[in-house]
């Protein structure tokens, strides 16, 4: 049996980082009176989850037979600027994630498992890969309002990074950036 790290609910959900921007380690961090959890995972994991959980609620929100209360926005007030609590302690590094809607509960269902190797995954009779049972799980469970603000914090964590190039799309690091749209050369302000 797997090791469960269950919140339901949390008293915080949050995605967050550590170090500089270009160099930053992501983290989804649940806690629950002095109980924390903190799993990282990559920047593109980080933005697929929120995509998907805001396009989940937009499902449920124009689905006439759902009786929840399902906010178009995050929740006035719900806003959680704070950085992610101490200790920052890795749990796994996340694999797979699976994202669904409890109706009994009326909750939005996050689970993440780890990330499998390559040489864990064994092969079944016919050649098929079969991933082995996860040693753990981070399981969360929350409202429909704190998934909207966990979405909100998450589009705002992502953002906080390098910024882009407004010619060809790359980040633009500190040291600078050579522009391929420009053919290696800088431009020039004019």
């Amino acid at each position: 049996m797997p090791v469960v790290h269950g919140f339901d609910p949390p008293d915080r959900f949050v995605v967050g980082t550590v170090g500089e921007p270009g160099a930053r380690t992501f983290f989804l961090q649940a806690r629950r009176d002095a109980r924390l959890t903190s799993v990282a995972l990559e920047k593109q994991q980080v933005a697929v989850l929120a995509e998907r959980i805001d396009q989940l609620l937009d499902t449920l929100l124009a689905d006439p037979d759902i009786t929840a209360v399902i906010p178009a926005v995050a929740p006035e007030g719900s806003e959680d600027p704070a950085p992610l609590d101490q200790p920052i302690e890795e749990e796994f590094r996340a694999g797979t994630m699976t994202l669904s809607w409890d109706p009994d509960d009326e909750r939005i269902v996050i689970e993440v498992f780890p990330l499998v190797g390559s040489e864990e995954i064994e092969l079944d009779d016919d050649g098929d890969p079969v991933e082995p049972e996860p040693e753990e799980v981070f399981l969360v469970r929350v409202s429909a309002g704190a998934a909207r603000a966990f979405v909100r914090r998450a589009v705002q964590v992502i953002e906080a990074g390098r910024p882009s190039c407004p010619f060809c799309g790359m980040p633009v690091s500190p040291e600078g950036h050579l522009c391929v749209r420009a053919n290696g050369f800088r431009r020039r302000e004019p």
